[in-house]
């Protein structure tokens, strides 16, 4: 086996790429690789197939799972009750931030809120060492000290999706993938350190589209617990349930993965996505302005609600989605109706029986947490609320059209706005944005142009009158960048912005004849560092 870095191995980066550490994921990439890329291959033959006619539905080779009794391990103590998760990157005033928020645990993110450049994926594993050491500190460009509290978060980890590959470390000549880096790296430094503290190595696992790909993390898990030496079951990992085809395989998943399994999570701007790509070529799934695809939506409340009747049958926590807003210390009259919404919306999922919920700020922990705590009360979760009311069929699950049929302008300007600014914040690295007071990540990235797609394919009309052609986005995007110029000012504009780079990247994966699978593959071949 043939290891070759291709960055430079600067400060502690020795330190995290180890011999021992690299044969550890190198041992990963030769197992696991070649199983990565065929699940990869099949993912876009069903995608095919759909929209060919086919329509996806429940697995009837696998309707024994489905109809067996049997339940994932019971929960570990330390993720017994996670009312609220705090998510972000692992930039280390975020992981501070995190870790003192009050939440009960918190998502250290190598996927959509990380720009994968080689100093955010391997600076943040050193972050991770140091937190989970107790020593990490952070000094603020205004000299304000942050250090960790005496009481902190519980801490998981969420590598990569199984599509992305790490070219900076190639193995025989082929680039990692992302997953297997971001997971082998955490788990052969802090395996026994957070086990020590009396936690253990906690997971997300993103972008996962079927049973089989959870097949090949439970796999990946046993074999990292068997060569450091770690009890069968002492990896847990919450799947993130944010694909259409995944919606089909719940049951299936959980069975997998069952003695690593922590649960599942309602990943909603993935699963928004997913419903586009998934169903791109199909005018009977075109989606109207993304701010009126919410979680009250029929089809969005029925992947919801099966997903917490399948985990509470199972014995696993369902988790629920993020709440994105940012509030704003300039702009507080902004506040009140946005902390307004973010409350029906956590008061919505607990009394649908979730287990807990996911916020993107420190100041929204306490909204979510009372939400949840008025709910629960003292038990930790609500696993044995059992949702047997729930009745989801496949056409629910597919009715597109429930989400109703309003394309507007707005809608259309504020896709452009955000999808060029975002790639703009992620090509300098930031792939945790504040736009608009909402924290934008590649997943709402991808519905912005996604959406474009979509609307331009379909010939989609507003409601004001206009025909959505390349043109017509074209155009928006001369207006839309004019306004950004001016909120940020020139000399940002043109010397940081990459306003040429990021407008053509848009163009390239919102306006290209064929639909172009991530956007995040395409940014990647821009990302400098």
């Amino acid at each position: 086996m043939s290891t070759e870095i291709r960055a430079p191995l600067e400060g502690r980066f020795q330190e995290i790429l180890s011999d021992g550490a690299l044969r550890f994921v190198g041992e990963l990439h030769e197992r696991f690789d070649a199983r990565r890329r065929e699940l990869l291959a099949r993912r876009a033959e069903r995608v095919a197939r759909w929209n060919a006619g086919e329509l996806p539905d429940f697995l009837p080779e696998t309707r024994e799972v489905r109809e067996g009794d049997w339940q994932v391990a019971a929960p570990p103590p330390a993720l017994l009750d996670r009312r609220v998760e705090i998510t972000g990157p692992t930039d280390r005033k975020m992981v501070i931030n995190a870790l003192n928020s009050g939440a009960r645990g918190f998502m250290a993110d190598f996927e959509d809120s990380l720009s994968p450049t080689w100093s955010n994926v391997i600076g943040g594993q050193a972050n991770l060492i140091d937190a989970i050491d107790g020593t990490i500190s952070f000094e603020g460009e205004d000299g304000r000290e942050y250090r960790l509290a005496d009481e902190t978060a519980t801490l998981l980890v969420r590598p990569r999706g199984w599509h992305l590959v790490d070219r900076h470390l190639t193995i025989d000549g082929a680039p990692v993938a992302g997953a297997l880096l971001d997971f082998g790296l955490f788990l052969f430094h802090n395996a026994r350190r957070v086990l020590d503290r009396g936690a253990g190595p906690y997971l997300y696992l993103p972008k996962t589209e079927s049973h089989l790909e959870a097949r090949l993390w439970n796999d990946v898990l046993t074999h990292a617990e068997e060569s450091i030496g770690l009890d069968r079951g002492t990896i847990r990992a919450t799947v993130l349930i944010e694909t259409v085809p995944a919606a089909f395989e719940m049951e299936e998943i959980l069975y997998e993965l069952r003695e690593h399994s922590a649960g599942l999570n309602a990943g909603r701007w993935d699963y928004i996505f997913s419903m586009i790509k998934c169903f791109r070529e199909r005018p009977e799934f075109v989606l109207p302005d993304r701010a009126s695809v919410t979680m009250t939506v029929p089809f969005m409340r029925a992947y919801t609600e099966l997903l917490v009747r399948t985990c509470h049958r199972r014995g696993a926590h369902a988790m629920g989605g993020m709440a994105a807003f940012v509030p704003s210390r300039r702009r507080p009259e902004i506040n009140e109706q946005a902390i307004a919404g973010v409350r029906a919306d956590k008061e919505r999922e607990a009394g649908a029986g979730f287990d807990g919920t996911w916020v993107a700020h420190p100041d929204l922990v306490e909204t979510a947490m009372a939400e949840f705590d008025r709910i629960l009360g003292e038990r930790p979760n609500q696993v044995d609320r059992q949702r047997d009311d729930v009745n989801v069929e496949a056409r629910d699950l597919l009715d597109a059209a429930s989400a109703g049929g309003e394309i507007t302008e707005a809608g259309l300007r504020n896709d452009v706005n955000v999808g060029i600014q975002y790639i703009s914040s992620w090509l300098r690295g930031n792939g945790a944005a504040a736009i608009n007071n909402l924290m934008e990540d590649a997943a709402t990235a991808e519905i912005a142009r996604s959406q474009v797609w979509q609307w331009v394919r379909h010939g989609a009309q507003l409601e004001e009158g206009q025909t959505v052609t390349a043109d017509l986005v074209r155009q928006i995007e001369d207006e839309e960048l004019e306004r950004i110029r001016e909120q940020v000012g020139d000399e940002f504009f043109y010397s940081q912005g990459r306003p040429d780079v990021s407008r053509e990247l848009f163009d390239e994966v919102a306006l290209s004849e064929r639909f172009i699978e991530f956007l995040t593959l395409r940014a990647y071949e821009r990302l400098e560092d």
